[in-house]
């Protein structure tokens, strides 16, 4: 075998994530649905989380049907998603899916906790639900699935291949968004600091655990100011690399962070943001 052959044979192993087991939650649409569909396209087992379990089930058709587009003509077995359908601002749900996981694999690789909800309101309005909601979904539940699922990440530990936890922060955690979502931007720096605290409790147990902070990417949460072509093109002008998120930005990421590429990188907050917070932090 040549040189350069054995090179792109090793490039391609390192950046594998083929025939492991992942759970994303808030799967069925936005972020959650990006970063599902490039993990079933490289070959992994998905299980996809929402609260909608009609949603939840017709996107899991739909990374199927992708999956087996993508894998004809391959030797090698496609990636597939199942959906299950589970509130994760309750405890109740929380738990209800950590054990359908468990049911299903005897180990997990890849928890994606990217289920996450917004609220918007004028300070003195600000209701005391827009904290409950936001906080228990965006940070509680994400202890919680963690926690729950830390005996099935830790069966899926090998040798220089730790399992991981990716959570999907926001850029509103890093800096003062200029919309009044209060709640959300804190829950967010919550969550950041959460990611740095539980990387450094497991990091003994071989877990990694890193976060994303996008940026501006389209999505239903985003859809009030990303929802059209125009406003997309207005938006990526205030972005210094030009333009908004895509759905290969989130999925490489994270295929990155979960592959062994990633294994040494532990406790990070990435900023996946055109270059936002790092050039311009006071746009958008």
């Amino acid at each position: 075998m040549s040189t350069q052959s054995s090179a792109a044979t090793s490039a391609h192993d390192l950046f594998s994530v083929r025939g492991k087991t992942a759970v994303v939650t808030g799967g069925s649409r936005g972020i959650g649905f990006m970063i599902a569909k490039g993990l079933v396209e490289a070959g992994a087992h998905v299980v996809i989380s929402a609260r909608k379990a009609e949603a939840c089930q017709q996107a899991s058709v739909e990374l199927n049907e992708f999956a087996e587009r993508a894998g004809a003509g391959s030797e090698a077995e496609p990636g597939r998603c199942e959906a299950i359908p589970a509130d994760l601002s309750t405890e109740a749900g929380t738990q209800s899916l950590a054990v359908a996981v468990r049911e299903r694999f005897g180990e997990l690789n890849l928890l994606v906790n990217n289920a996450g909800v917004s609220w918007g309101a004028p300070v003195e309005e600000f209701p005391e639900l827009g904290w409950d909601k936001v906080l228990n979904t965006n940070v509680r539940g994400v202890f919680s699935l963690t926690v729950a699922l830390l005996p099935e990440l830790r069966k899926a530990v090998r040798a220089g291949d730790p399992a991981r936890v990716i959570n999907i922060g926001s850029i509103d955690g890093l800096r003062v968004p200029s919309m009044e979502n209060y709640s959300y931007s804190a829950s967010k720096a919550a969550l950041h600091m959460l990611t740095r605290h539980l990387a450094k409790r497991l990091a003994s147990d071989q877990i990694t655990v890193n976060a994303i902070a996008p940026g501006p990417f389209p999505s239903k949460m985003t859809a009030f100011f990303l929802g059209t072509e125009e406003q997309r093109e207005a938006v990526g002008q205030e972005v210094p690399l030009g333009r908004v998120g895509q759905g290969d930005d989130i999925a490489g990421t994270t295929i990155f962070l979960a592959s062994r590429a990633g294994a040494y990188l532990t406790g990070t907050v990435i900023p996946l943001d055109g270059g936002i917070t790092g050039l311009n932090p006071n746009t958008i």
